[in-house]
């Protein structure tokens, strides 16, 4: 078969077979990113595989237990406002996420088969943002009262801009990885959205909303909490793997100074986190309260600080320890109820 010469020295198949090593994470853009075969990034498409494996849809969940709760005496007027908080917070992030995602970080990952992947989870995002509309709807809740939270509770506005000034830096017409100092930037986004939004933001409301389901109350909001929990763990190993790949590829970037940068928002992020656990449960609720919440986001905090190599800031426990029935935080495994485990679809390719 004929071949061509690049840039770099390697010969190219006009058909267009190729030598897996010109494939990288970024600033690839000599390579058609188009082009799976053959796979380098073997985690990428097994994520991809595991995303497509795990399919659902908000509206196969009822929802008529959570109909028949919501319009009884059986909540309290704060367990109602955890609810609220978390529907108002959860519809602004997942489409925050999306946006990112399709908007920014599509276009400068140039590796196929994490391309591929980033297609699955902007989609499982739109799944996301259906379920709190379906919710929103299934309960009769106001919907300008619930999707206007970003602008009327200061402490999810506080983490919704903490987030979105990381998407304007990358949207920036002149902006680039080619340069040393755009390559950092964009690294910084896939931490603040992989590490931060989807790692520790999350969580929080994870735990509030399934404490409802431990209890029997809201079964259906609990089933799809689940089930976004489940995507969330593949989105946050996807994303470790993908930062970590970049430092990899890119050890330049991975100066002492960024490492400090990098802790450092963790940090600023844990105590928004924090902020927002305080605003949910000003009087706390049967088994939570703020006190608790601190030590659990530190104990989060501290998981994701050391998935991407980093030091762990805190040596909190975890207060909640029935969580770890439901996600192991140090493997990122989800262990879910048999109908949630077992809800997949398609067979599973093995790439030994």
């Amino acid at each position: 078969m004929a071949t061509v010469e690049t840039d770099s020295g390697k010969l190219v198949g006009r058909a267009g077979r190729f030598n897996a090593d010109l494939k990288r994470l970024i600033n690839s853009n000599k390579v058609d990113v188009n082009q799976l075969m053959p796979l380098k990034y073997k985690w990428a498409w097994s994520h991809y595989e595991n995303g497509c494996a795990n399919n659902w849809m908000p509206s196969e969940v009822p929802m008529n237990k959570d109909i028949e709760v919501w319009r009884s005496d059986q909540l309290t007027d704060d367990e109602r406002m955890v609810i609220m908080r978390n529907l108002g917070f959860f519809s602004t992030a997942e489409s925050l996420v999306g946006n990112n995602l399709v908007l920014a970080i599509f276009k400068h990952v140039t590796n196929a088969e994490c391309r591929q992947y980033l297609l699955r989870q902007a989609f499982e995002e739109a799944v996301h943002s259906h379920t709190f509309l379906y919710v929103v709807e299934s309960l009769g809740l106001d919907e300008s009262e619930v999707f206007n939270m970003y602008n009327e509770i200061p402490a999810i506005a506080r983490k919704d801009q903490f987030e979105m000034e990381l998407t304007r830096e990358v949207l920036s017409p002149d902006f680039t990885t080619d340069t040393f100092e755009g390559a950092q930037a964009f690294l910084k986004n896939l931490i603040g959205y992989y590490v931060i939004m989807e790692g520790i933001f999350f969580y929080t409301g994870f735990v509030m909303m399934l404490s409802f389901h431990r209890r029997n109350l809201m079964t259906g909001i609990g089933e799809q909490f689940q089930y976004i929990m489940r995507d969330e763990s593949i989105h946050l190993s996807f994303g470790v793997d993908l930062i970590n790949g970049i430092k990899a590829e890119n050890p330049e970037l991975w100066t002492p100074e960024f490492q400090e940068r990098m802790i450092d928002r963790i940090k600023e992020a844990v105590e928004l986190e924090i902020a927002y656990a305080k605003d949910c449960l000003p009087n706390g609720i049967l088994g939570l309260n703020a006190d608790l919440f601190r030590d659990y986001v530190q104990y989060v905090a501290d998981r994701r600080l050391e998935r991407i190599n980093l030091p762990a800031q805190y040596g909190s426990a975890n207060p909640f320890s029935w969580m770890s029935e439901t996600i192991d935080l140090t493997k990122e495994k989800n262990f879910f109820e048999t109908r949630v485990t077992e809800y997949q679809v398609g067979a599973a390719l093995s790439w030994d």
